[in-house]
């Protein structure tokens, strides 16, 4: 092979054809003898020799094709051994942490503090509030309540490295926009833009769904052993104490008393984009043989199609497929929107290209004029603590799909006279509302 051989159209040809073939020798070999049967076996032995496990997803097979022609080959007595059997291969560029002692080290911890944080016993599942790890907050929602599970901050910094070390290494299925760094709602609604059909399904409780053993089994295939993976699964999730169980429904309540992703940790989004990964294949497989087209920001699937397409059918195959992966379709979310009716996702409107709703801009526009007509203080009126940043945040989500709305609306912004943010301080055991000079650091 010359690396003239390895253009991005060749690479992205054999990575389709790889990611469809089983992932051995014969199989590779098979598939790239369609397109380079001169050169197929050299190329399937080379391959495999790289990655005996196959890659995470076909963007990185594509990478690995695109990049192998300046990837020297091993000479023969500088090939490593062949895997003994029951020996995980490592995948992806991750810390390779052995024992529970090396994971320790790397988290500034000792065992006693990893046995403490993992809490794999479980003896704080009943232990009083300063001993537990999170500290939870309640939201209401139209249907039932969200529960948000904060890790305080020892713990919260563990996790922080995890993510950074070892979740951010790992791809997600490309499929999943939500929590990835260049992935937004507008790329989430963009391939579903100006389509004939456009359905919207929600998996209810998302992060709730996740145990501990499906976390474990992410860890363990990236190549971490039993114990490693217990421990780093344990450090992300959590079990919710009764006493915050009291007035939830019972299915959620019992999610909530297994050991489950927290809401609100910082590793949760990237594992529940990874524990998904199954389910993201699946619902692509399932769109490309419908001639539909799929998408998930975190537990919103997206798919859209002709005006022919069998929404029955698709519905059908698509509760079964979330059911087979663990998850559960929310029937009261389920929507199927025609060309003739506002196309809405993620709060953007897709009948054309993703936009905010016109009268989400003509609010925004009005609340701008009356802030600097009467004032931003008059314009408060859930007193938002920093009301200024609450509205450069409407700004920049419109914005995100509009430069002409995004040029107007910062222009409006910059004539109004904003308030310094109020914050509330203790002084003496007591909480005292101080709004900070302009002279005053913040």
């Amino acid at each position: 092979m010359t690396k003239r051989e390895f253009s991005p159209r060749a690479a992205a040809t054999l990575a389709g054809l790889a990611a469809d073939a089983g992932w051995t020798r014969p199989g590779l070999e098979e598939a790239f003898a369609r397109l380079i049967p001169a050169k197929a076996s050299w190329l399937a032995d080379r391959i495999v020799n790289l990655y005996p496990s196959p890659p995470f997803d076909e963007a990185s097979i594509f990478v690995l094709l695109r990049d192998l022609p300046f990837i020297a080959e091993p000479s023969v007595s500088s090939q490593r051994p062949a895997t003994r059997a029951g020996d995980k291969p490592w995948r992806f560029e991750v810390p390779r942490y052995e024992t529970t002692g090396q994971l320790a080290r790397s988290l500034d911890l000792t065992i006693s503090e990893i046995d403490w944080f993992a809490d794999l016993q479980g003896r704080l599942r009943t232990a009083p509030f300063p001993l537990q790890h999170y500290r939870s907050a309640r939201i209401d929602k139209r249907q039932g309540i969200r529960l948000l599970e904060v890790p305080k901050p020892r713990l919260r910094e563990i996790q922080r490295k995890i993510l950074r070390r070892i979740l951010d290494r790992i791809p997600a299925h490309p499929a999943a926009h939500g929590f990835r760094k260049a992935r937004s709602p507008r790329t989430f609604a963009m391939p579903h833009s100006d389509r004939a059909v456009v359905v919207s399904v929600d998996l209810r409780r998302f992060f709730p769904s996740i145990g501990f053993d499906r976390v474990v089994a992410i860890f363990e295939a990236v190549g971490y052993p039993r114990a490693v993976a217990a421990n780093l699964a344990a450090l992300c999730t959590t079990v919710t104490p009764a006493v915050e169980l009291i007035g939830m429904d019972r299915p959620t309540a019992a999610r909530l008393r297994a050991t489950h992703l927290p809401q609100g940790a910082p590793t949760s989004p990237a594992l529940a984009n990874l524990a998904a990964r199954q389910l993201d294949i699946r619902a692509s497989g399932l769109a490309r043989s419908i001639g539909a087209r799929y998408s998930r920001y975190a537990d919103d699937l997206a798919f859209s199609g002709s005006a022919d397409i069998d929404v029955d059918r698709l519905l059908w195959l698509i509760s079964q497929i979330a059911h087979d992966e663990g998850f559960a379709i929310h029937p009261d979310k389920t929507k199927v929107r025609r060309a003739h009716q506002r196309q809405q996702l993620t709060g953007l409107v897709v009948n054309s290209w993703p936009a905010a709703p016109r009268e989400e801009y003509d609010n925004l526009r009005a609340l701008l004029h009356n802030c600097i007509t009467a004032g931003a203080a008059s314009q408060n009126r859930r007193e938002v603590n920093d009301f200024r940043a609450h509205v450069y945040g409407r700004i920049a989500w419109i914005g995100e799909t509009n430069e002409t709305r995004r040029t107007k609306l910062l222009e409006m912004a910059s004539q109004v006279q904003w308030l310094p943010p109020v914050f509330e301080s203790s002084n003496s055991g007591s909480r005292t509302a101080h709004t900070l000079s302009p002279e005053e650091p913040q």
